[in-house]
């Protein structure tokens, strides 16, 4: 991931990606730091409680990046975005209400943390929109490395993969991370915190979807419907959008 965001920085700017993602100082280091935070307790909340609690406790990140957003940058949120977002959070409820796995405090707590953590990266995101934020981006996934070294490290677990697992590592750094993140971080220029974040709970939609396209695995009548809810709410915030981009709060 950060030799992919290295050469977009490089091509969009001409300069060297390292320097830029160093003069972005303390605020560019908050956000990374935020991502690296929300990626590491994700991570860590798959392993440790249920893949249902962890969608269900990450979807709150909507509302955590509404409420700072209202707080810190002075965007107004709209009724049609509150209405969104809980009915969002209404499908994803829907969607793991047959999880039958046994969850562990520790990892409902990442989870939360994991939502924070992408909620105020978000909101740093919008607070530097006048300027170009993939080098704050590109820091985060520059500080992943030795963090994560460190948890390898701390857990005992080896810091070598094999091939196949590099590939796949590879292509989640370049394809959903890394896309992911120039994608997110370009549209944080136009849209306000709280629909930023309620677009991406689509991936709670989409991840079964992919996974029954690409792997065969069966949807059940539950993800369905409570995706099929998720992503109609999120249509409709769309929809009902007047497409007024509130000035941020000097």
């Amino acid at each position: 991931m950060s030799l992919f965001l290295s050469v977009v920085i490089y091509v969009m700017r001409g300069q060297n990606p390292i320097r830029l993602a160093l003069a972005k100082g303390l605020s560019g280091l908050a956000c990374g730091l935020a991502l690296v935070i929300s990626y590491v307790a994700g991570i860590y909340s798959l392993q440790n409680t249920s893949v249902a609690n962890t969608l269900l406790l990450f979807s709150s990140a909507p509302f955590m990046t509404a409420i700072l957003a209202q707080k810190f940058l002075g965007e107004s949120i709209r009724w049609q975005t509150w209405m969104a977002i809980g009915i969002a959070t209404c499908g994803v409820i829907i969607m793991v209400i047959g999880d039958n796995k046994q969850a562990a405090l520790s990892g409902d707590l990442a989870a939360l943390v994991a939502a924070l953590g992408f909620a105020v990266f978000t909101i740093l995101l919008r607070r530097g929109k006048s300027s170009d934020m993939m080098p704050a981006v590109l820091l985060s996934a520059l500080l992943g490395i030795p963090i994560m070294a460190l948890l390898c490290v701390y857990l005992g677990q080896p810091l070598t993969i094999q091939i196949s697992d590099y590939v796949i590592s590879t292509s989640l750094g370049i394809f959903q991370m890394g896309m992911g993140l120039l994608l997110f971080t370009l549209g944080s220029k136009a849209l306000p915190a709280a629909k930023l974040t309620l677009l991406s709970l689509s991936e709670v939609f989409f991840a079964p979807l992919w996974v029954w396209i690409f792997l065969g695995e069966t949807i059940g009548e539950q993800t369905l419907l409570g995706g099929s809810i998720l992503l109609l709410a999120i249509i409709w915030n769309i929809i009902t959008d007047k497409r007024q981009v509130l000035p941020l709060r000097r």
